[in-house]
């Protein structure tokens, strides 16, 4: 059987891999391969290797090769067809001697021809998946292939046509919009808990469509009521830490935009809700520094995909901080930072109380 998982939803194919494993009886015939790591050849001579003590043997592909520059998913007929013409018209000559393939020595009198064969010798991309595709209608009744790819394949991939003649496509894609909610309904539903539909709705636009992240809260949620119990905004609002620094990042953007009754009005509901001031300073400093980091890496040019991959910075607060920096010029972020320093500051030594430092913290935001 071959079973081919693909598409953009890394967590929901992961976890279809685990259904999968759990099905067979597998024992110790189980083997995981890497995509690009090693060459088809191994993985073909694994698959049409009978299992030992039991029926089956499980065969785990994750990912493909990577695509070589100016390589197509699949060769093309034109390449195809060029290249047995091209390799007629060298030896149609006879009268002209076949080129010899001489190494070319190094310094020490080493020579590059080994070193040249080896990079070589791993299959480019398109060929991986030509040469598999074709061995997969041999492969033996034992054996259960599985292919895992985290993105989606066009219609015309080898692997994707010999699946649907030969295995099983299962396409995973990240949900999108009202999908989510969707998602974290079912998601809820599933582990034995329902949710309602605002609080649902809370962790959607708080959260995105980050499925692991959605999955981690409603295990942690679902603990919380217990098994048959109900989640609803609060449970929401006093577990989540995401809900909670996106309800400050609306603080800062409500600040940003100078309309301090609407900062004001969120920062009393947030002290209403339990946070704690210290935490909440914390949170809005965080914040801030995030502000002035993604300002200056946008400024060299970087996207928000590379800043979460230089920085290790979650996601939604890079995208958030990356809509925001154009409110704020580096002096005001800078001005702002040294005044929660000084609210941190008059706190910790009980200078004020929290509600006055924090009112006093919105009313001067940015000035300075």
């Amino acid at each position: 059987m071959f079973y081919l998982l693909h598409g953009n939803d890394e967590f929901t194919c992961r976890e279809q891999l685990k259904k999968l494993r759990q099905q067979g009886n597998f024992e110790y015939n189980q083997n995981t391969y890497v995509g690009g790591e090693v060459d088809l050849k191994t993985i073909t001579a694994t698959c049409s290797t009978l299992p030992f003590l039991t029926d089956q043997r499980l065969v785990v592909v994750m990912g493909l090769p990577k695509k070589r520059r100016g390589e197509d998913a699949a060769p093309s007929a034109e390449s195809e067809a060029a290249m047995p013409a091209a390799e007629a018209s060298v030896g149609a000559d006879s009268s002209r001697p076949a080129p010899i393939d001489r190494p070319v020595p190094e310094k020490g009198g080493k020579s590059k021809k080994g070193k040249k064969s080896a990079k070589s010798s791993m299959e480019s991309r398109a060929g991986f998946e030509k040469g598999l595709a074709e061995y997969i209608p041999q492969m033996p009744d034992s054996t259960v292939l599985i292919v895992v790819v985290d993105e989606e394949l066009s219609a015309s991939n080898a692997l994707l046509k010999v699946a649907q003649e030969h295995g099983k496509v299962l396409q995973y894609t990240l949900p999108k919009g009202t999908a989510v909610k969707t998602w974290i309904e079912n998601r809820a539903k599933s582990i034995g808990v329902k949710i309602t539909p605002e609080a649902a709705s809370m962790l959607a636009d708080y959260t995105g469509n980050q499925l692991r992240m959605l999955a981690n809260e409603l295990d942690k949620l679902a603990t919380y009521v217990g098994s048959k119990g109900i989640i609803d905004v609060e449970d929401v609002r006093k577990l989540s830490p995401q809900v909670q620094e996106a309800r400050v990042f609306d603080l800062t953007d409500a600040l940003a935009e100078r309309n301090r009754k609407k900062a004001l009005d969120l920062l009393h509901n947030l002290l209403a809700d339990g946070e704690p001031p210290l935490r909440l300073i914390s949170t809005i400093t965080s914040q801030v520094r995030s502000l002035l980091l993604v300002k200056e890496l946008v400024g060299e040019g970087l996207r928000v995909s590379q800043i979460v991959a230089a920085t290790g910075m979650a996601p939604f607060v890079a995208e958030k901080a990356a809509r925001q920096i154009g409110k704020f010029s580096t002096q005001q972020l800078e001005a702002v930072y040294r005044q929660l320093l000084a609210t941190d500051a008059a706190l910790k030594r009980s200078r004020m109380t929290p509600d006055m430092a924090l009112d006093l913290l919105v009313v001067n935001f940015g000035n300075g």
